[in-house]
């Protein structure tokens, strides 16, 4: 999934078709411990995580939204758990093995299993986010690109630029737009041009029982991408804008929409 979110519209969208597919039984564990029995359960706490991330008392969970793979791209991309986690400051695969755990342990305070769901909703979407798993340059912090005639970064492209593209612009309201998205990915997923792809392949690795295995596999065949449509990366240095928009009316906006799509369906569809 190639989406944050500056707006949280990817991590809204991930949310809502996510609630699309979760269980009768997870719903209403979810709802209890979010204390929400809307629609909005999932996506009302979609970009908590974020908002907490710069504060005095958030700030521990900053390391906790990526992994920074030290491979080499586009030569050669690869995760490697003991290489690239941090012990100290941990990564978003030590995260998701950690609330989920939490999530999962009857034992805790309602309100630290709501706070566990919370990181886990969010960081399901960061490591979909191939770059939330790449080290060159910051993840792309620090390559400059122009997209829709605009320099930014490609990090921010690849985070919120194409994802809004992809449904028209939001018109700062995201909430609306990704509760549509949602629903039409819902149906390309059950009944359309992905159900055939989502029912025989989508699933398999996935073992809520073993979230370091399954949030690790997430991030190699994310990182994958970095290299296989990641030839920009050949030219790093910071203070030249190249330009990303004839690149991204193919492969990535393709590939952005089929992993937003899976990986919704992906780990919460571990709860059912």
């Amino acid at each position: 999934m190639l989406i944050r979110w500056t707006t949280g519209f990817g991590h809204i969208t991930v949310a809502y078709i996510a609630s699309n597919f979760v269980s009768d039984s997870t719903t209403s564990y979810l709802q209890t411990l979010l204390r929400n029995d809307t629609g909005d359960y999932l996506a009302g706490v979609a970009t908590w995580a974020d908002s907490i991330r710069y504060t005095k008392w958030g700030r521990f969970t900053s390391g906790f939204h990526f992994i920074d793979a030290h491979d080499n791209p586009p030569t050669y991309c690869g995760v490697d758990y003991d290489r690239d986690c941090k012990k100290e400051a941990g990564c978003v695969v030590s995260a998701l093995q950690n609330y989920t755990s939490q999530l999962l342990d009857t034992e805790l305070p309602l309100w630290r299993r709501a706070q566990a769901a919370k990181f886990v909703i969010h960081f399901v979407g960061d490591i979909h986010q191939p770059l939330h798993t790449e080290d060159v340059a910051r993840g792309g912090n620090g390559i400059h690109v122009t997209f829709e005639g605009k320099e930014l970064n490609l990090h921010h492209v690849w985070d919120t630029s194409i994802a809004e593209k992809l449904v028209g612009g939001i018109r700062r309201k995201p909430y609306p737009f990704a509760k549509k998205w949602a629903d039409e990915l819902t149906e390309e997923i059950k009944s359309g041009k992905y159900a055939a792809e989502s029912k025989s392949g989508w699933l398999r690795g996935t073992n809520i029982t073993d979230p370091i295995a399954t949030a690790l596999g997430w991030a190699v065949e994310g990182n994958a991408l970095v290299c296989t449509t990641g030839k920009f990366l050949k030219a790093r240095k910071p203070s030249r804008a190249r330009s990303w928009e004839r690149t991204t009316t193919k492969r990535p906006l393709l590939s952005s929409r089929s992993r937003l799509q899976r990986l919704a369906s992906g780990w919460l569809l571990g709860w059912t």
